[in-house]
């Protein structure tokens, strides 16, 4: 008995000692003057606590429960970030906490972010805490178009790091995209939470930027713009593995692109659940220049989704020699930037179930998004038929997607297209921003295929639960397509 209560006083002076910050390795930010409150501004002390640590070789910031608000913080080599359960990272909601002077330009987008890394190793980001941005229209106003500047914060932006881990903790509300890594490698998400949805526009999930060696599992994800987005402005992405997420998302549940320029190879997505995507669950894009290949898709549902799978080839043909926005708004005769016609090959799909559903109209009127708008008729717009589309693979004219497989496949599709829509032309539009709803109605209801090479269907099942006037496949300057039951 007496060893007992001798182990317990000294599990509690050693529980005082720590919440002192004095435990070696431990820097609890309240110790280097934070307040907590919910509206003093605690940038100062959590960037002297990261600060201290760092410069100590390393160890764990503690952050205990409270309100921190904070602008810009920069985090730093061996650092861990430990939010407790009630604690609570909150973006300043006054542009002026977020200066850009000391850090690196962005290469997409302006370069306002909440928390910052480069060139560091040995980060991460741990607990039951919260991150959030706080990034509303009222305080960060959208200025998009010629010679508009949308300063508006990434949630957090990491250039050339290393040993990155991201366990727990929910991120939420950034003013513009979500968590943005670029050229990092050795990365893992594990049980995060993101909700990024309907607070503001461009609110991307995870933007995975020319990384290596990353692995996003276990982790519930819902974001207004693309949710998984594998971006490639500099470098490739490779040796990329999803699996184990449930995804919801405004726009896609997973992407490669627009920003393709370098390369998407060997990525694994597995065991996952898509749903309410109205603009489609899987978009695999090269049009900057891009090698997308060795991509393997399998065990998915999707419930309540646009097209299932839209690959796309094209001639955007840009280079990320200078910041540039991605915008979409390109209109149909937009021409080639010049950076040349990438390849996409050696795609593999299989084991998915996927319903695929109209966008809710009443979901929609609460998106930021203007693409998600329509309008009162009765009758579903073209936008809205275009968006719940077939699945389309499609290169340009010389130009092929090649060895496509989809296998064991079942999909749901809405039907209503018309004699009218079976009959349309479908436009190229070569250098355009890629989206699939940008081609319109397509002429058929459950697969479009053009300019595409050695493409396998074994055993896809695709039926309609209201009539359709359209093919189920149509192809165009196809070679070698099989439809094996």
């Amino acid at each position: 008995m007496k060893q007992s209560k001798r182990l317990f006083f000294l599990f509690s002076f050693l529980v005082l000692f720590c919440q002192a910050g004095i435990c070696a390795g431990i820097f609890n930010v309240k110790e280097y003057g934070a307040i907590g409150d919910g509206v003093a501004m605690d940038t100062v002390a959590l960037q002297k606590a990261i600060d201290v640590c760092s410069e100590a070789g390393g160890g764990t910031v503690w952050i205990p429960a409270g309100r921190f608000v904070i602008g810009t913080v920069q985090v730093k080599s061996n650092v861990t970030l430990s939010l407790d359960y009630g604690a609570e990272l909150l973006g300043s909601q006054n542009k002026k906490d977020y200066p850009i002077d000391h850090l690196r330009p962005a290469r997409e987008g302006n370069s306002e972010c909440l928390l910052y890394a480069e060139d560091a190793t040995n980060i991460r980001f741990e607990g039951l805490g919260v991150i959030d941005g706080r990034g509303t229209p009222e305080f960060f106003p959208k200025r998009a178009g010629p010679g508009g500047k949308d300063d508006r914060p990434r949630l957090i932006r990491f250039e050339n790091c290393e040993n990155l881990t991201f366990s727990g903790l929910t991120y939420k509300n950034p003013a513009f995209w979500g968590i943005h890594l670029i050229d990092c490698r050795n990365v893992h998400f594990t049980g995060v939470t993101v909700r990024m949805r309907n607070n503001h526009s461009n609110n991307d999930g995870l933007d995975i930027d020319g990384c290596e060696n990353v692995l996003i599992e276990n982790c519930d994800i819902v974001s207004g713009d693309d949710a998984i987005c594998l971006k490639s402005s500099l470098n490739p992405c490779r040796n990329v593995v999803v699996r184990d997420c449930i995804v919801s998302s405004a726009t896609a549940a997973v992407k490669f692109g627009t920003s393709s320029y370098g390369g998407f190879i060997d990525v694994d997505i597995s065991n996952c659940y898509f749903y309410d995507c109205p603009m489609g669950a899987i978009k695999l894009q090269s049009v900057d220049g891009a090698r997308l290949e060795n991509v393997s898709i399998s065990r998915i549902v999707m419930e309540d989704v646009g097209s299932p799978l839209f690959i796309r080839l094209g001639n955007r043909g840009r280079t990320y020699t200078k910041n540039t926005r991605t915008g979409s708004n390109q209109g149909p005769d937009v021409k080639p930037e010049g950076a040349g016609v990438g390849s996409i090959r050696n795609i593999r799909m299989s084991d998915v179930v996927a319903k695929v559903s109209f966008l809710d109209r009443e979901k929609a009127a609460r998106s930021p998004h203007q693409v998600l708008k329509v309008d009162d008729s009765p009758e579903k717009t073209d936008k809205e038929k275009a968006m719940a589309g077939p699945i389309m693979i499609t290169g340009i004219p010389g130009r092929y997607v090649e060895d496509v497989l989809l296998e064991n496949i079942e999909i749901s599709y809405p039907g209503l297209g018309t004699e009218a829509d079976a009959k349309r032309e479908v436009p190229e539009d070569i250098a355009r921003y890629p989206e699939q709803f940008f081609f319109g109605p397509l002429p058929a209801w459950g697969a479009y295929i053009r300019h595409a090479k050695n493409v396998t269907f074994k055993n896809v099942k695709m039926k309609l639960r209201e009539p359709d006037a359209r093919e189920r496949i149509v192809l165009e300057d196809v070679v070698s397509f099989k439809d094996m039951e």
